[in-house]
């Protein structure tokens, strides 16, 4: 299985990215998965972002993003994807993706441990 984040880039405060996550794996069922984004800023732990349940019913941020960004997926083509506006300078960190493989229906796990893959993650840099 691997997960193929992009989109990152560098942007000023104020602006917008939307990050992708490309699903790929013969034997793997996307739909059967939560997926997550996380961050991690240089010299912090990673954090949690976001999380959307295995068909997109369910979702959780964590509280320094809600209202400026948004978790969607695509089960067809095996995508999830985060909408990021309003962005701020302490925003800027490497965000990874990450599935949680075979989840409960609702569940949307904010620990990492919950989650089976990672992405290799995309930086993103909010100038001030």
């Amino acid at each position: 299985v691997q997960l193929q984040a992009s989109g990152g880039g560098l942007v000023q405060a104020g602006g917008s990215l939307r990050l992708s996550c490309l699903v790929s794996g013969r034997t793997y069922t996307f739909s059967r998965s939560a997926m997550a984004w996380f961050r991690q800023a240089p010299g912090k732990e990673r954090e949690f972002v976001a999380a959307i349940s295995r068909s997109a019913t369910v979702v959780d941020y964590t509280d320094s993003v809600k209202g400026r960004f948004t978790i969607s997926r695509d089960n067809e083509k095996k995508m999830v994807y985060m909408q990021m506006n309003g962005l701020k300078p302490e925003d800027t960190a490497v965000y990874y993706c990450a599935a949680d493989e075979n989840a409960l229906i609702f569940s949307i796990p904010r620990t990492m441990n919950s989650y089976d893959y990672w992405g290799q993650g995309t930086q993103v840099t909010v100038s001030s």
